[in-house]
């Protein structure tokens, strides 16, 4: 008895399912193919501002994250202990990350404080009142420099440092009036470009310097420094030892920094230096900005489900209304309601699936290709497109999902209507 009820019930479902599917063809045939066009074109739009839009939010902090990484920190970055001037052993430690075989390259970074001037007068023994504004005086091996972070292909004007470069320097965009967006409250120096001189005051010692190439970032930790030999700032501040202030390194593909970092706290290393990987230098930051972005792309692509869902709910409506007469007939001559139901559920199916198939195509073949290619310019980042396969086919199932159900809810309304009614045309 219990197997007999099984076999009426798969007979049942089957039946229907094939009965809907017939009826579901039919109509998606004999409809209007501009009505058909414009619903599978809203579900296209749907689909690209549910993926489309959170993905550019996103983006936005990732492009600033990965740019951190590529121009600042590397994968891992070591620095001083706040307690601490500078890394202490920092060649001993140095000799020990370039033991390690993941390890790609490292560069070592002296820093020191200074105040820089411009627009001054030398006839005034430093006495004026020039332009000035704080800075950070960065001594780098260009060689080593550009190897981890591309420094050179940051230049936009002037030329890259050599090393036996003296009283030359990059100066950074953010600090340069022509070559910064001067946002409200950035204090930047007037009339400065390469070619010219500035000076710099590091407590009690002053010291004119040519500039000789600017650098264009959107990473204040790049773009509000000045850079020079560490060779010519370890004579400027008479810092005659070897230690430095920062190193970052740049790992081998493939390479776990987590798994390096871990590795690096199993030496004498972690008592000179902090250590942290990429992620964990940016702090929390970008993690909440990430998490917010995040929210507020789900949040209109929420919406734009909604409208989505609302308009299958209205076409279907509308549709069943219409064909009132005729679902009658169908009820009449002994198709289950549930068929015409399913086949209006394989209808929205159809539309929604058209849609995300369509918005895939076009995201994954062209927007992406082109943002990748052509980044965002934001103003604190380059943003991209974050637009992960697994993310992405999830929003699709949610897509589909919620239109089957918007088709579904009025074709039942119509379908659960009295037979006779119907076929009369009656209320």
């Amino acid at each position: 008895m219990k197997k007999s009820l099984i076999s009426r019930f798969r007979f049942f479902c089957q039946s229907s399912l094939r009965v809907g599917w017939f009826l579901a063809w039919r109509q998606i045939q004999r409809s209007s193919k501009g009505t058909t066009f414009l619903i599978i074109f809203i579900m296209v739009l749907t689909f690209l501002n549910l993926v489309f839009v959170s993905g550019i939010l996103s983006g936005l902090v990732a492009g600033s994250s990965n740019a951190y990484r590529s121009q600042y920190s590397g994968d891992l970055i070591l620095s001083n202990y706040e307690s601490k001037d500078f890394i202490n052993n920092s060649s001993s430690v140095i000799k020990i990350m370039s033991a390690l075989p993941e390890i790609e390259s490292i560069t070592p970074r002296l820093l020191s404080g200074a105040v820089v001037e411009a627009n001054y007068s030398r006839k005034d023994n430093f006495n004026d009142n020039p332009d000035s504004l704080s800075s950070v005086l960065t001594g780098i091996d260009p060689m080593a420099e550009d190897e981890v972070t591309n420094l050179s292909d940051l230049i936009v004007a002037g030329e890259y440092l050599e090393n036996g470069d003296r009283n030359q320097v990059l100066v950074g965009s953010s600090l340069l009036s022509a070559y910064s967006r001067n946002t409200p409250g950035d204090e930047t120096l007037d009339n400065v470009d390469v070619g010219d001189t500035i000076r710099v005051r590091i407590g009690d010692i002053f010291k004119e310097l040519q500039v000789k190439g600017v650098v264009k970032s959107k990473i204040g930790e790049v773009s509000r420094r000045i850079y020079m030999t560490d060779k010519f700032l370890r004579q400027l501040i008479q810092r005659p030892s070897g230690n430095v202030n920062e190193i970052a390194a740049k790992l081998e593909p493939g390479s776990d920094p987590d798994i390096v970092k871990e590795e690096l706290k199993k030496t004498q290393v972690c008592d000179c230096a902090k250590i942290e990987t990429w992620e964990e230098s940016q702090g929390q930051f970008f993690k909440d900005i990430s998490r917010t972005f995040s929210l507020l792309g789900n949040l209109i692509g929420g919406i734009g489900v909604a409208v989505a869902s609302i308009t299958v709910f209205i076409v279907v409506f509308i549709n069943a209304i219409t064909r009132r007469r005729y679902i009658g007939i169908l009820k009449g001559i002994g198709i289950c309601g549930f068929s015409i139901q399913i086949s209006y559920m394989i209808q929205s199916l159809f539309y929604s699936l058209s849609g995300s198939i369509i918005g895939s195509v076009l995201l994954f073949a062209f927007l992406k290709p082109y943002i990748d290619r052509n980044p965002i310019d934001f103003p604190f980042s380059d943003g991209i497109l974050v637009a992960p396969i697994d993310l992405t086919i999830i929003r699709i199932v949610i897509l589909i999902a919620v239109t089957i159900i918007a088709g579904y809810i009025p074709a039942k309304i119509i379908v659960n209507k009295n037979t006779l009614d119907s076929i009369l045309g009656r209320r």
